[in-house]
């Protein structure tokens, strides 16, 4: 294990001449799931700004070795970046993986990192490929934190982020606009033109979200949810490109004016991410049929200085201690939650099982069972239910059956 800590980790490294890449690992990436696929999946842009040598469409599977450190568990090894292309030659497969990771001993097929957020810096060379690759895999709440907060903002599940120090570096990861941002907004992303002049805020961009995805088109509960929030997560990241981008290729006067600029956007992303999910789980709850103050209250105290997400059915009967303890349900609501469960068992005492919602794609079987030992029953959305292991899958509740759930307590009332 890296005695060095995250933050001076970044410092080292985040020179001119290098790419970053951020993700977190999912249960297919671990291989939690029982998958045989080949090495980790990394997207073709990445690997072939990295290692332009394997993007050579007339070649089969071409390939590029380099050294992989993994600096947070003082862990290196030659690995190898694949293309696999075989789609262009009549099969099925057009992906880029990195395989050789060394099998278990790599942390970065450590199923019990599964839900981690890892941040790869790979080495840039003039018209070569990268000959070395740092990773740092986040050990703690606190590291993924600083990633988040400082470095890269808010990273959904299933998502990634990339960037460099110095974006001038790599032009054909920030290609330039094909159209003004008002053709833009207008043609592709049917926005209000207003958007350019004011930023959404994170409810008007949930409530163009319902506008898309609508209770009579997308009846079922969890598929609405998931479709929204990864609607709603690419319309922002279209706004913020198209309000954004022009002023990065404008330029800034001086260090400070960049500073300043990164940190709002930063922020920015960090009150989206702490809020849409909610917003889009208390629509739902609205559109099937459960109304808010009688059925359910949101964001409101259990106990002095404790506000669960959602409480079931009010405050007041949770208040009320001749009513049933049994009768009471709490909803609490992460986009992820390997190292953020633990953050609910004080929430509402006097409901034992805590239910948590989570759009991670998948945990280990171990944080799963000390999830279950805590008295935390995870609920995700049924498309998700796949990404976990097929051992706890049916030990899961999907966002459907906590809904039927809350409905059946209320009629038997």
């Amino acid at each position: 294990m890296s005695g060095e800590d995250f933050s001076s980790w970044v410092n080292r490294y985040a020179r001119r001449h290098s790419l970053w890449f951020s993700k977190r690992l999912s249960a297919n990436d671990t291989q939690a799931t029982g998958g045989h696929q080949a090495g980790f999946h990394i997207p073709k842009r990445i690997i072939f700004t990295a290692f332009p040598a394997v993007d050579s469409p007339d070649e089969e599977n071409p390939d590029a070795w380099f050294d992989l450190h993994i600096d947070s568990h003082g862990y290196s090894k030659s690995v190898r970046a694949t293309w696999y292309n075989n789609r262009l030659r009549g099969g099925t497969r057009n992906e880029t993986r990195v395989t050789s990771l060394g099998g278990k001993e790599s942390a970065l097929l450590d199923q019990d990192n599964t839900g981690a957020l890892v941040v790869f810096a790979f080495m840039l060379e003039s018209d070569k490929d990268a000959g070395q690759c740092h990773a740092w895999i986040c050990r703690s709440a606190m590291e993924e934190d600083l990633a988040e907060n400082h470095l890269v903002g808010p990273i959904e599940p299933g998502k990634y982020a990339l960037w460099s120090p110095h974006y001038e570096e790599i032009p054909s990861q920030f290609p330039a606009p094909q159209q003004s941002v008002e053709e833009h907004l207008q043609t592709q992303l049917e926005l209000p033109p207003e958007w350019l002049k004011n930023f959404p805020s994170t409810s008007e961009l949930a409530g163009r979200m319902v506008q898309v995805v609508s209770f009579a088109d997308v009846p079922d509960p969890d598929r609405r949810l998931k479709q929204r929030c990864d609607g709603e997560y690419e319309l922002f990241l279209s706004v913020e490109e198209a309000t954004e981008l022009p002023v990065i290729r404008t330029g800034f006067p001086g260090v400070d004016e960049f500073v300043e600029r990164a940190n709002s956007v930063l922020q920015r992303r960090k009150a989206r991410a702490g809020r849409s999910l909610e917003l889009h789980v208390r629509e739902i709850l609205e559109e099937e049929g459960l109304e808010s103050g009688t059925d359910f209250e949101h964001g409101v105290e259990s106990e002095p200085g404790r506000r669960p997400d959602f409480l079931f059915p009010s405050r007041e009967r949770y208040l009320d201690m001749d009513f049933p303890a049994d009768r009471l349900r709490m909803l609490a609501v992460k986009r992820t939650c390997r190292d953020r469960w633990r953050q609910i068992l004080n929430e509402a005492d006097r409901i034992p099982l805590k239910h948590l919602l989570t759009l991670q794609d998948g945990v280990s079987g171990n944080q799963f069972q000390e999830m279950v030992e805590s008295g935390v029953q995870l609920v995700a959305p049924e498309p998700l239910i796949k990404c976990y292991p097929k051992e706890i899958r049916n030990r899961l509740m999907t966002f459907g059956d906590f809904i039927r759930e809350v409905k059946a307590l209320r009629e038997s009332a």
